[in-house]
């Protein structure tokens, strides 16, 4: 292969509008518990269809608040995906709940309906199901599914602001719905994440928790529960907060890079040498990363000489996900083994996440695709 420009996997799009209201931050006399990071909170609400943000310094914070809010604990069992980044399970683990994973479904990869349904039994507290790349597949499914047999629902939306499945939006569905801003993500702030929900009480209670236990009504040195430092920076939610402005500009931009891989890559799929991304409605979803997978003939080995070669060509890629029930730690707390989850385990072994960012270029996508096709035709 001749040589070429490197791409990386992911890059955040900040303008100059973000440095200036960090900036502004800097300039002023309040750098934490602020008016900037209210605004932010408000603006995360608004764009999930929610009556309240709780921003905390990590997606995987907003989830464990919402574990710990929704009052689940030990003796408590919560249905949840394999085929996500474990965050998803940790949080669970965090309150000493019990995960109870369940296969997905091979067209959206996301939890099995079915599955999920089967699943229950009178130790389920709760669902926790996952969009995955972003694909708010299932949700509303999922929704009633937890509606009928009263259980709690957490949306594990951390790969998905900005989508919207029907007129329903990302972070709308269950309970509470959960946000990340990691830098690759849709909006970033570095680090940060976001909990958003209608129920007042577990507002309340995510606000205290975030602070050291300090409810609104204590005193500055008072703390009515145990809790934690979760707080984020008003520099985070400036930034945060401008981001959030863009949204739509950058889920289009988004979707328009989404686009020109989904027709450059239509060669390979005819072949049978890949599938394209699960997105059922492309032009409502929100992607997070644009992952392929190669044909089933291909095995894990290939796949991971595949990521080798383009790893070489200076093509940045990863693998999303590796199991969670593959991690150690889960095999030897939980009792899981490869194997359990066969749709997971099949699919995991032949995904790839190629380069994707809001301002790839077209001749960007051109690079990665040549590159690919190279390999696969070889």
């Amino acid at each position: 292969m001749t040589d070429r420009t490197p791409i990386p996997l992911s890059s955040q799009d900040i303008t100059e509008r973000e440095i200036q209201a960090v900036v502004d931050v800097l300039r002023g006399n309040r750098l934490s518990i602020g008016p900037r990071t209210e605004a932010f909170e408000s603006a995360c609400a608004a764009a999930s269809g929610r009556s309240y943000g709780v921003a905390v310094n990590s997606g995987t914070s907003a989830l464990h608040l919402c574990v710990n809010g929704l009052g689940i604990g030990e003796g408590d069992e919560v249905i949840t995906s394999p085929f996500s980044f474990v965050a998803t399970t940790n949080c669970i683990l965090f309150e000493n709940a019990t995960p109870v994973f369940v296969d997905i479904d091979p067209e959206s990869y996301n939890m099995d309906p079915a599955a999920t349904e089967a699943a229950v039994n009178d130790r389920t507290k709760a669902l926790l199901p996952v969009e995955v790349f972003g694909n708010t597949a299932h949700f509303d499914t999922y929704e009633s599914i937890a509606q009928r047999n009263e259980l709690k629902m957490i949306e594990d939306s951390c790969e998905a602001l900005g989508g919207r499945l029907g007129d329903r939006k990302a972070g709308s569905f269950g309970d509470a719905g959960t946000f990340a801003f990691y830098p690759n993500k849709q909006v970033t702030t570095g680090e940060g994440g976001m909990l958003v929900t209608d129920n007042e009480e577990l507002r309340d209670m995510a606000r205290a928790l975030r602070n050291q236990g300090r409810h609104p009504r204590d005193a500055w040195l008072q703390h009515t529960y145990m809790g934690y430092n979760f707080r984020i920076s008003e520099i985070t939610a400036a930034l945060g907060e401008v981001q959030l402005s863009r949204l739509d500009e950058i889920v289009s931009k988004r979707r328009a890079v989404s686009a020109l891989y989904d027709e450059a890559l239509l060669g390979l799929v005819e072949k049978g040498l890949l599938h394209l991304p699960p997105m059922a409605q492309r032009e409502s979803a929100s992607f997070f990363v644009y992952v392929i997978r190669l044909a089933d003939r291909f095995s894990e080995a290939d796949r991971d000489d595949v990521r080798a070669k383009l790893t070489a060509a200076g093509i940045g890629n990863n693998c999303y996900f590796v199991p969670i029930h593959y991690q150690p730690y889960i095999q030897e707390r939980l009792g899981y083994q490869k194997g359990q989850f066969p749709v997971t385990e099949h699919l995991a072994a032949r995904t790839i996440a190629i380069p994707f960012f809001s301002n790839m270029t077209e001749s960007q996508v051109g690079q990665v695709v040549d590159t690919l096709t190279e390999i696969l035709t070889a």
